[in-house]
């Protein structure tokens, strides 16, 4: 009898772990900073695993060249990016929406003036970035940002007549696609793509209609195809992608490599820093194919957590905006989170070989300057929508700022006030003569009887109408008889 109930205590036992684990959980995901601590820590996480990864790609390279520039530079731009990341949480959310269309006029006429002498490239992207010094800043991370809020404040402005396709569409497609013209005469086709993200996101989380997405994307795919097949090196990638045993030595050998790598590290990795693939066998490791190096030296374990992070970086940031009721931030909460997790998922596409290789870099993992500077700002601007959530406003203006506010000198945000709607004007009272004809002094129209004419007509009326009149004036309930003998209330109705 003892040992037939041993197992059904166990698992009792393990019912009861299992519910009490899910309560806390639940208990903890309902406190009100919940949303601000788990952004918290994706970020802190993707930076350090980002920042480790590639020093370990960029080691070999400083060692050949016996300098330092590039272990150097990743921590620099860091530096600066934890800077901006503070930017973005400290600095007021209404302020933030007010300055968006300066922010995109800024953006677009950095994009014009680095079509100019004035801006640098390489062989393909001859025209993409301004060189400031040692550094290096490229306009189309700034541009996606500024799209992302002046978007969401167009739409949330004119969002009562968003169901009307000229306010749905006007101005932000036609200002989108000046945005596209400019990115792709850099040419970077890897931008505007990401920057098409940003588009289908606001249009998506405004509700526009489902047609709409497919004549969009149907547009999209031909411009993708058009622009594909009009330069050497992006046809190249395309026909790579169709045929990835035609030339292994050539258009395919990145994305071979890539595999191999990933191949190579099996379950667990062959350890931090004793990946082969970045001794140049891997072309571009620490940018584009970071991910690759991340699965050849963590294994399947390491890539695993990576895509966790993401994962948990697009619920957290739903979460964001679905638990706001500014319905700004709902939207630029929504466009941001859906735009960097997107990026990734574009990124682990085509280094695994499901997608053509497009150039956009893995958030916060790859290498970069402009791009780690931006993406870390994006990540303050969600951590600044997470504290505006209601809950946290609340306990935050009640009961302090707590420990990571406190440490950060962080304000306590604001209450959302809706827009008040203006009631219409009280019409004008009318004329002191004027009747239902609606006649005044000295018109046509019939006259109300004087109130001598009122009294008298009310005295002639039958004996019962004038007691039920009087009844109903007084205001007492009683019953009168009519000539039918009828029982009626004093206030009219069949008893």
């Amino acid at each position: 009898m003892t040992v037939t109930q041993r197992p059904a205590r166990t698992r009792t036992r393990q019912t009861g772990r299992g519910a009490a684990v899910r309560s806390a959980l639940t208990a903890w995901l309902s406190r009100p900073l919940a949303s601000f601590h788990l952004l918290l820590a994706v970020f802190g996480l993707l930076t350090v695993i980002g920042l480790v990864m590639v020093l370990s790609a960029s080691a070999v390279v400083d060692i050949e060249k016996g300098s330092f520039s590039a272990v150097g530079k990743p921590l620099l731009f860091a530096a600066i990016g934890i800077g901006a990341f503070y930017l973005g949480l400290r600095l007021p959310l209404r302020q933030l929406r007010q300055l968006s269309p300066a922010f995109l006029l800024i953006s677009i006429a950095l994009l014009a003036l680095v079509l100019t002498p004035l801006g640098r490239g390489v062989p393909g992207r001859e025209h993409s970035w301004f060189i400031i010094g040692p550094m290096s800043f490229q306009p189309v991370e700034v541009a996606k940002v500024a799209l992302a809020l002046w978007g969401a404040h167009v739409l949330v402005t004119k969002r009562a007549l968003v169901s009307q396709y000229r306010h749905l569409l006007v101005p932000v497609v036609p200002v989108s696609l000046v945005l596209f013209a400019l990115v792709m005469l850099q040419p970077d086709l890897g931008s505007t793509v990401s920057m098409g993200l940003v588009l289908v996101a606001l249009l998506w989380f405004v509700g526009a209609p489902m047609r709409l997405f497919a004549a969009f994307m149907t547009a999209a795919l031909a411009a993708v195809a058009m622009l594909s097949i009009s330069a050497d090196y992006r046809l190249k990638r395309v026909l790579a992608f169709i045929n990835p045993s035609a030339d292994p030595t050539g258009a395919n050998h990145q994305l071979n490599q890539a595999l191999y790598a990933l191949a190579d590290g099996g379950l667990f990795g062959k350890g931090l820093g004793q990946g082969p693939s970045k001794f140049n066998y891997l072309p571009n490791v620490q940018n584009d194919f970071i991910f690759a190096l991340i699965g050849e030296e963590l294994g399947f374990v390491g890539a695993m957590v990576v895509l966790g992070l993401y994962a948990m970086l697009a619920v957290v940031g739903l979460r964001i905006a679905a638990r706001n009721t500014d319905p700004w931030i709902r939207l630029v909460a929504a466009t941001l989170t859906v735009w960097l997790v997107g990026q990734a998922a574009i990124n682990v596409g085509y280094v695994i070989g499901l997608l053509p290789v497009t150039g956009i870099t893995l958030p916060l993992i790859s290498a970069g300057g402009t791009s780690t500077v931006v993406t870390m700002l994006v990540f303050g601007v969600l951590a600044n929508c997470a504290r505006n959530e209601p809950d946290s406003v609340a306990a935050l203006r009640s009961l302090g700022p707590g420990r990571v506010g406190g440490l950060l000198r962080l304000p306590a945000p604001e209450p959302y006030r809706p827009a008040v709607k203006r009631r219409p004007g009280r019409p004008s009272t009318p004329p002191r003569g004027a009747g239902r004809g609606g006649a005044g002094r000295g018109g046509g129209g019939a006259t109300a009887p004087a109130p001598e004419e009122r009294r008298r007509a009310h005295r002639s009326a039958p004996p019962t109408e004038y007691r039920r009149r009087s009844a109903w004036r007084s205001g007492q309930d009683r019953t009168v008889r009519g000539p039918g003998g009828h029982g009626r209330t004093a206030e009219g109705g069949r008893r």
